[in-house]
């Protein structure tokens, strides 16, 4: 039998795509194999988005024949499509595919098997596929794929085309089944979930239809753009009882000339304005209920000036994130940021993510503190060391000793006795 190993890179969407892949290449008579260097095939499914992981799917790539001169090699995901990354790997790798093709391209190289069933297109067959979830309690589901916003810095709308989103009763019949067997978490994936609509429904509607499936489990989603946060799904967020309470917004940057630069279609203003409406909206449909608010930021955008800068640090001050994910700006090839001069320079850039890092520290503690002495439903993930680790519904991270046995994967009730910057702590309730 043939073996496969999957090297992945980036976000949770590339994890679910390798969910995917892994599920078709075993239904198709393939094995996994833990080890690299002994694959028959290598899938990459690599992460354009910063050049540290380009650089890493490159640094793997280059030697890999030195051992196993017959192995065939895939490179898919946001890399596959770039002119120069198949110029520089073109002796090195033998299909270059986009993810949606995936099915299709893999089976005219490898010619061992045949697809069984008839698909109308592309992405299509690929959502078809039947994933290897990587465990038996959380599921990522992705809803849509692509992007229509072309913000400056990101390679997506190049790498993964155009927003089509996925027919929402393959959602709901992805997600009944995985609730059926026993899942307790579903995530809901896009570059852009809050613009999905399968010309039936939007997003509103397929989050008021996961909510309506029964059974006990938690709704999340990812990632969310500001100009599509709509007051009626802000609504739906706050009343639909299993939607977990926290929203992922990115900001990327608090300044209004280099949000424009960015092409984000809103100012910082608007963002202030919907942090607001998010917040009244769970103190009126769940005021019992802790509730987070997470981000993402750029630093060191190409003639991002000190003060623009200081702007997007006043801004974190005001909303108090839990969580905020700083990337120094990294200029991708067939951008618009691509052709600006990007003249902030790395020790700038660092020490302006420091900066916002130290800030981020002090509101994650204080809102941390108001966890203490709660009593909270928690996901248990994993036990190492005589502890259990999981998360709470607003994904905070939590520690206790695991004085009881085989909870992985359970959601169980915790009293939480102690608050640090990046985790809480408790003791599990009899």
């Amino acid at each position: 039998m043939k073996t496969y190993f999957i090297k992945t890179f980036g976000c949770q969407m590339n994890v679910s795509d390798s969910e995917r892949i892994d599920g078709f290449l075993e239904n198709n008579k393939y094995k996994p194999t833990s080890k690299i260097e002994e694959a028959d095939l290598v899938v990459f499914n690599t992460c354009g988005v910063r050049q540290m992981a380009e650089n890493r799917a490159y640094g793997q790539i280059h030697n890999l024949r030195k051992n196993n001169p017959n192995i065939k090699i895939v490179l898919t995901g946001c890399l596959s499509n770039r002119k120069d990354v198949r110029r520089r790997l073109q002796n090195k790798v033998d299909l270059f595919c986009e993810i949606k093709n995936f099915p299709s391209e893999i089976t005219k190289l490898l010619q061992t098997y045949q697809l069984q069933t008839s698909f109308n297109n592309a992405l299509d067959q690929y959502l078809k596929i039947k994933p290897n979830y990587t465990n038996h309690y959380s599921a990522n589901i992705p809803i849509m794929t692509g992007c229509n916003n072309f913000c400056a810095y990101c390679v997506v709308p190049y790498a993964r085309g155009r927003e089509t989103s996925r027919s929402n009763k393959e959602i709901i019949a992805e997600i009944k089944s995985l609730i059926k067997d026993g899942y307790k978490s579903v995530t809901l994936l896009g570059q852009n979930v809050n613009s999905y609509n399968d010309g039936l429904i939007d997003f509103p509607k397929l989050l008021k239809k996961i909510n309506a499936i029964p059974g006990k489990f938690w709704i999340n989603f990812v990632s969310s753009h500001p100009k599509d946060m709509s007051s009626e799904l802000i609504e739906t967020i706050a009343q639909c009882k299993k939607v977990c309470e926290l929203v992922h917004l990115p900001i990327q940057a608090g300044s209004d000339v280099v949000l424009e630069k960015m092409n984000r279609k809103y100012t910082a203003g608007h963002y202030l304005g919907l942090v607001k409406k998010i917040k009244s909206a769970f103190k009126k449909y769940k005021p019992e209920s802790l509730f987070a608010l997470t981000s993402d930021i750029i630093v060191g955008f190409p003639g991002e000036t000190k003060r623009q800068f200081l702007e997007s640090a006043r801004l974190m001050e005001k909303v108090g994130y839990d969580m905020v994910y700083f990337g120094q700006f990294s200029p991708r090839p067939g951008t618009a940021a691509w052709n600006m001069k990007d003249n902030v320079s790395k020790i700038e850039k660092a020490r302006r993510e420091k900066y916002l890092n130290a800030i981020l520290e002090r509101t994650t503690l204080a809102n941390n503190k108001k966890y203490l002495r709660k009593t909270l439903e928690v996901l248990i993930e994993k036990e190492k060391d005589g502890f259990y680790f999981g998360k709470t519904r607003t994904l905070k991270n939590v520690k206790f000793p695991a004085v009881k046995k085989n909870l992985v994967g359970k959601i169980i009730k915790a009293k939480i006795i102690q608050a640090n910057i990046w985790n809480i702590e408790g003791e599990i309730l009899p």
